[in-house]
Parts: C-alpha cells; sequence; structure tokens
C-alpha cells in the first residue's frame, strides 16, 4: 500500500515549499489535507505527482505547485470569503477552508458537486459549502466575495466574476494565450480593476473561459 503520508510531506517539501511558497498557514494546509482521497481510487498512486490529475473527462486537479503558487498570490486572509470556482472532487475547497473563513466551492456538473460535497464532509470541515452552476457565472447568491480561485486556465477576462468582488477582493486565474500560461492576478480597488501576471504556470481550460472560436486578439 503507498505510504500516502509520506507522499504529502514529499510534496510539500519538494513541490510546494521549494517553489517559493512560504506562508506558513498554506504549508500547513496542504500537509493536512488528504489530497488521495479526491481523486479516483484507480488515480491514487499518482495523487502527489508534480503534474495536473485529470479526475472526469476534461475536469483536472491543478498540478500542487501551481495550485499552492496561485493561493499565495492571492494573499488569503482568515477572514476571507473565498468563491472556488471548478472545485471539481472537493480538493481545492478542503485546501482553502483551512486558511480562509468560508469557502463556496462552485461546479456545474451535478455527479462533482455530489462527489465534492461527500469528500469534504468526510473531511469534517464547518466552513465550505459547494453549490452547483454555470462556472462562468459565478454565484452571486454569496457574492461579494474577498477572493476568487480559478481552479483551471482562462482565455479572457472572467468579467462576470471580477462583478462578483468586494472593494479589496482579488482573483487569481492562469491566463493562457498563444499556447503559454501565466498566473495573473486581478485586485478591485475602487469599482475599478486592474491585474499584474505573476509567474509561468499551465491548466486546461476550463469551460465558460475559452477565446470564442475565429477571435483575434
Amino acid at each position: 500500500m503507498p505510504d500516502f503520508l509520506a507522499q504529502r510531506q514529499n510534496m510539500v517539501a519538494s513541490q510546494v515549499h521549494a517553489n517559493g511558497v512560504t506562508d506558513e498557514r498554506l504549508l500547513a494546509s496542504f500537509a493536512e489535507v488528504a489530497r488521495e482521497r479526491f481523486v479516483p481510487a484507480e488515480k491514487r498512486r499518482v495523487a502527489y505527482a508534480d503534474a495536473a490529475i485529470e479526475l472526469v473527462h476534461r475536469r483536472w486537479l491543478l498540478a500542487p505547485r501551481a495550485f499552492a503558487k496561485l493561493l499565495q498570490l492571492a494573499e488569503i486572509q482568515p477572514t476571507d470569503s473565498v468563491l472556488d470556482v471548478g472545485c471539481a472532487t472537493g480538493y481545492s475547497s478542503a485546501v482553502l477552508a483551512k486558511v480562509a473563513r468560508l469557502v463556496v466551492g462552485l461546479e456545474e456538473d451535478a455527479d462533482l458537486v455530489r462527489i465534492a460535497s461527500e469528500a469534504l464532509r468526510g473531511s469534517g470541515l464547518g466552513n465550505v459549502s459547494v453549490a452547483q452552476g454555470a462556472l462562468a457565472e459565478g454565484n452571486r447568491a454569496a457574492a461579494p466575495f474577498d477572493v476568487i480561485i480559478v481552479e483551471g486556465g482562462i482565455e479572457q477576462t472572467p468579467q462576470t466574476l471580477l462583478s462578483q468582488l468586494r472593494d479589496g477582493g482579488r482573483l487569481a486565474a492562469i491566463f493562457l494565450q498563444n499556447g503559454q500560461g501565466q498566473a495573473i492576478l486581478y485586485l478591485k480597488e475602487r469599482n475599478r480593476v486592474g491585474h499584474r501576471m505573476a509567474f509561468d504556470a499551465s491548466a486546461p481550460a476550463l469551460n465558460g473561459f475559452r477565446q470564442p472560436a475565429g477571435f483575434v486578439f
């Protein structure tokens, strides 16, 4: 049987901390959440690989390095409410729930909503829930949010999500252009939104965030 605890400790040391993630709260969260519980049984042997894992068709769990650096970029505070867009089976929401006040995971697939809800209940976390809806539409019912994390690549500015940030809110995602990806941080201040690119990263594009066919930048 694989020693998942040892693999998790190695992931935190060699993939997360070694790549510049120094936030102690994040490091503790990654060390505590059992990643293997959120992947299909047949893929648990690669749960801690430094790569994205396809959970169901065209839905992925971000690689640990990219996900951890994205969370550090968002500077999540213990008082923050977070929308986790594309939470899939709930792993990302579980990690977030340990560093934020409140987390809402968003999924559009009913089966993934069920799987994530069950997995998160089994984790004993009381400050996280999962909602069903189109990913690009966010969750107006629970808005505004302090932080929005997009668990995948985007090819265009997520205007609807940005409208659900409160003043001072941050949105972190991986922006894809011309086959390349970079982490992007949007910051909303006084109803104006600015952004900056942070580091190279890759992630499959999420439904609802792809550039329309034929679009020329």
